[in-house]
């Protein structure tokens, strides 16, 4: 497993949405988490986004691809 330097965010977001993820200048990430979410939902989408940070998502340019990758 990589590590990676990570800070984690709750958001109100303004539509439907679990978590969103930005890859930071200096190659640390954010994860946005939806504070409307249960704590148990919210720990779902962390996941969610660390498996994309492991995948090497950001380096990817098939959203479709990447998605499917990411919840198998």
């Amino acid at each position: 497993m990589i590590r990676h330097d990570l800070q984690v965010v709750l958001v109100d977001f303004p539509k439907k949405g679990n978590e969103a993820v930005a890859k930071n200048e200096d190659d640390s990430y954010t994860i946005f988490l939806n504070a409307k979410l249960t704590h148990e939902k919210q720990l779902e989408a962390y996941a969610h986004a660390l498996r994309h940070i492991e995948n090497e998502d950001f380096e990817k340019v098939d959203v479709g691809t990447i998605e499917h990758e990411a919840h198998q």
